[in-house]
């Protein structure tokens, strides 16, 4: 059933509440708008503090402009091959430009964030000397832009070519416009790896750098400004952890919404078929709405929730954390109720009979993905905050050595992967099972896609949280380089270290929200690939083979076959171009009779059979014998025979080597990423290093002692060495810039050549083996790296607060020597996997045209079909 486009219903008429989407876009930017200008009234305090501040965003706006012309040249490309397969028939025309403006607002959405980020750092500092309180509230303020900007522009994006395409142009069924708009996830994901993976790069590059030459060789402080890579390692916590986060979260939000529209479009088909046309277009359109609906109501619960944020005048450590996790509690119950409130009205009672779905089973499935994110970041906490034993134990081993913390970590990063996974596998059954994934797979699958909406719902506080730690350590820098005084530093070294842990959780909420995402994606690949396959079943015949048709059918609604060879068939209603269906045979035994016959020049009769859902008819078969046939009309089949038709099964060697390509691409990205931090980390010690010999130089020339100078805090802050002032800042800002731009191409693109390689040579079983392989180990491998990295981070800081022996100590160093390593863990390689397994999935459904129509003609030629 496909709604003809004549009584499709006006969304005010059918799904009203759907306007909460576009209206909860405009209040995001608004409140992000309010909130950027309360940030600005704020004062940057004294002449040094905005100095350093303004070196910081100066060298963020360098890199984010470089990045900009790269990222650009790599999307006009890629514009231009989508524009290529549209006039061949394999995509949409709209698709190029939908992932140009999906690209372009993730890129704004980070600029924007780290552009407020830069301009909170001193703000944070100058507040701090206020109150704790003060401090929290610049900081946390400023992360709710990041948070805001995300939601509202993504949200806004969906909505408005929804309504565009839905109600101004009438583009087409709920289906075509949903499988349309989902490809246009590809440009955020692509823009999210770059933003990702380039600003891991720079971030780590300086910070190992910082780390090991200043702290472990030199023996200077953190963030002192003696050390050359400090500003490197300051503008790196913007590039990375707040444009990159923001561009991955966006990515995810977007990619969330638009695959549960696409799976609530497709089950509809299924329920509807053969149903009243009028009724089955309300009906459907008002299960699309459901996910944009959701996410809008989602932002007004985080713009509420962000208010009640705030911590009393020297709070410990367990109190700031409380005081976060009470406005992402507060959101996640607000969400919880209106929710419900919003799914009695939009569905209601009828909808059990309609749909098959009482209103408040997709409730169940948003609680349950909302409650996911909530245990997943719990769990997160546990295994990385130094208040809990894991980072404990990696602290104490720190007495034995560096080998010793890296043992430890690498142990407690693997273990801690079990909350995470257990979490997703409860989420994805219980999601699926309560929207009646037994009787509906699509529902159930829709289950998921409005989970993975439910824990991303209220992204615009959790995604704050998030945000705010690199600008309360970037606050923490800017307070030990201008020397404030001591009860600052304290201040801004308890939100920084608040900050280290919201930072891993918030990872683990967009790795955990990133499976459930993927997944969905998962489903929508087999989704595009049937309408795609319907299309080539219908437009891949000449004029001749409709020719024969007759015009005058012997009664009403009488169907016609015509087998078109690989287990498709052509059902017609007499010469009606529009009355034109693609048939697929998915018994595997039926096929092979009717492949070996080579007739395909014969229409038949055939007769729905109501009980089985297909056609009947009888075709010449080996030997001219008679083959009974039932053809499943493509548009109304359901997944399980599409992946039947495709011999999706583990028993296929396209299926197993699919599987290990996709494990592959996840570890061969992860040692990409993790060399190239190494490979930009070595030129920045290098750079450290002769800088500090030439310092050492100048202070001798001044009259400097050996003694004094073997104090590194002896030193001056500055010196002049040949006509040049030291440390040299901007160099070591240019290694990182270059570093990155030159790293992060190779790995970003690898994600994008794969998929079409397996696509095109393995086929559609090989694409689901991949995207399978790909999702299980690159979710796994994403919790471990990013848990262990936040576990040795403040494993470090946990030694600092004095325990072990404190700061300067053998303990400190072999901390710090694991903080090293797990620097490109956490903040590089982890966190970018999770933007990988969702690329990969949507690289796939935007290529899933070509790989339904050549990999037959690869596969035939290679002798493997």
């Amino acid at each position: 059933m496909m709604l003809h486009l004549l009584e499709a219903p006006s969304i005010l008429e059918a799904a009203p509440f759907w306007f909460l989407a576009p209206i909860g876009g405009v209040l995001a930017l608004v409140f992000a708008m309010i909130f950027y200008g309360g940030l600005m009234k704020n004062t940057e305090g004294e002449p040094e503090m905005v100095r350093i501040a303004k070196a910081v965003r100066e060298g963020a706006y360098a890199y984010l402009s470089r990045q900009r012309n790269v990222v650009i040249v790599v999307f006009l490309i890629l514009i231009a091959i989508l524009f290529l397969m549209a006039f061949g028939g394999l995509q949409n025309m709209l698709t190029p430009f939908g992932v140009a403006v999906a690209g372009l607002l993730s890129g704004l959405c980070g600029w924007y964030g780290m552009k407020t980020a830069t301009n909170a750092s001193a703000r944070t500092t100058a507040a701090a000397k206020e109150s704790l309180n003060s401090g929290l509230k610049v900081a946390f303020r400023a992360g709710a832009v990041m948070g805001l900007s995300v939601v509202g522009f993504a949200l806004l994006d969906v909505s408005i070519w929804f309504f565009l395409l839905y109600q101004v142009l009438e583009f087409g069924s709920l289906v075509d416009i949903t499988t349309v708009t989902m490809t246009f996830a590809m440009g955020a994901s692509l823009q999210a790896l770059f933003a990702r993976v380039g600003g891991g790069i720079y971030t780590k590059a300086a910070d190992v750098g910082a780390d090991l030459v200043g702290k472990v060789e030199a023996g200077i402080p953190e963030d002192d400004a003696r050390n050359p890579a400090t500003i490197a390692d300051n503008v790196g916590d913007n590039v990375g952890d707040v444009a990159g986060m923001g561009a991955d979260l966006y990515e995810s939000y977007y990619g969330s919404i638009l695959a549960a529209m696409a799976l609530a479009a497709a089950a509809c088909v299924g329920i509807f078929a053969g149903q009243d046309e009028a009724s089955a277009g309300i009906w459907s359109l008002k299960l699309v709405a459901v996910p944009p609906a959701l996410a809008g109501l989602g932002i007004v619960c985080s713009i509420v929730a962000v208010f009640f944020v705030k911590a009393k005048e020297g709070a410990s450590f367990s109190q700031l954390l409380k005081s976060l996790h009470a406005g992402v509690w507060l959101s996640s119950a607000l969400i919880i109720v209106l929710g419900a409130v919003l799914l009695y009205f939009m569905l209601g009672t009828a909808a059990e009979e309609e749909l098959g779905l009482a209103w408040w089973r997709p409730l169940v499935a948003i609680s349950v993905g909302l409650l996911g994110g909530l245990v997943i970041a719990w769990g997160t906490e546990k295994f990385t905050s130094y208040e809990y034993a894991p980072t404990q134990r990696i602290a104490e081993q720190a007495e034995t050595g560096s080998a010793t913390v890296i043992i430890a970590g690498v142990a407690e990063g693997m273990r801690s992967t079990w909350i995470p996974l257990l979490t997703t596998v409860v989420a994805i059954l219980l999601a699926f099972s309560f929207c009646n994934g037994s009787e509906s797979f699509l529902l159930g699958v829709f289950g998921v896609g409005i989970a993975a909406v439910g824990m991303l719902s209220t992204l615009g506080i959790t995604l704050a949280t998030d945000a705010y730690g690199p600008i309360a350590d970037n606050a923490g820098g800017n307070a030990e380089m201008t020397h404030q005084p001591s009860f600052v530093r304290e201040r801004t070294d308890m939100l920084d270290s608040l900050g280290n842990t919201t930072a891993a959780t918030g990872k683990g909420f967009a790795i955990g929200s990133a499976a459930l995402t993927a997944l969905a994606l998962l489903a929508a690949f087999a989704i595009t690939v049937k309408t795609n396959l319907n299309s080539m079943a219908v437009t891949g015949q000449t004029d001749a083979f409709y020719s024969s048709v007759d015009d005058t059918a012997p009664g009403a609604g009488q169907k016609y076959a015509r087998y078109a060879g690989d287990g498709l068939f052509v059902l017609a209603e007499g010469k009606d171009e529009t009355g034109r269906v693609g048939g697929l045979v998915v018994d595997a035994k039926t096929r092979s009779t009717l492949n070996d016959s080579g007739d395909e020049g014969v229409w038949t009769t055939v007769d729905w059979q109501e009980g089985s859902g297909a056609y009947l008819g009888s075709f010449p078969g080996v030997n001219d014998d008679s083959v009974q046939v039932e053809i499943v009309a493509v548009e109304s089949a359901s997944l399980p025979d599409v992946l039947a038709y495709y011999n999706v099964t583990l028993m296929n060697p396209r299926v197993l080597g699919g599987l290990f390509i996709g494990v592959m691409m996840v570890f061969v990205f992860c040692a990409m990423t993790m060399n190239a931090v190494g490979r930009a980390a070595f030129q920045m010690m290098q750079e450290c290093r002769r800088q500090f010999d030439i310092m050492k130089r100048g202070f001798k020339a001044n009259g400097m002692s050996d003694e004094e100078m073997s104090n590194p805090l002896n030193w001056p802050f500055e010196v002049e060495v040949d006509g040049k002032s030291y440390p040299d800042y901007a160099s070591c800002v240019a290694i990182s810039t270059n570093g990155a731009l030159r790293e992060m191409v190779v790995p970003s693109l690898m994600a994008v050549i794969i998929p079409i390689t397996v696509g095109v040579v393995l086929g559609v079983a090989g694409v689901m083996g991949m995207l399978a392989g790909a999702l299980v180990s690159g979710f796994a491998v994403a919790i471990f790296m990013s848990n262990a990295g936040g576990a040795w981070d403040n494993a470090k800081k946990y030694i600092e607060t004095g325990k072990h022996g404190g700061k300067g100590s053998d303990a400190h160093k072999a901390g710090v020597v694991g903080d090293t390593v797990g620097d490109p863990f956490k903040d590089t390689s982890g966190p970018s996997l999770n933007i990988l397994i969702k690329l990969v999935s949507v690289v796939s459904v935007v290529f899933a045209g070509l790989t339904v129509k050549a990999s037959p003609i690869v596969l035939s030629a290679l002798g493997l079909n």
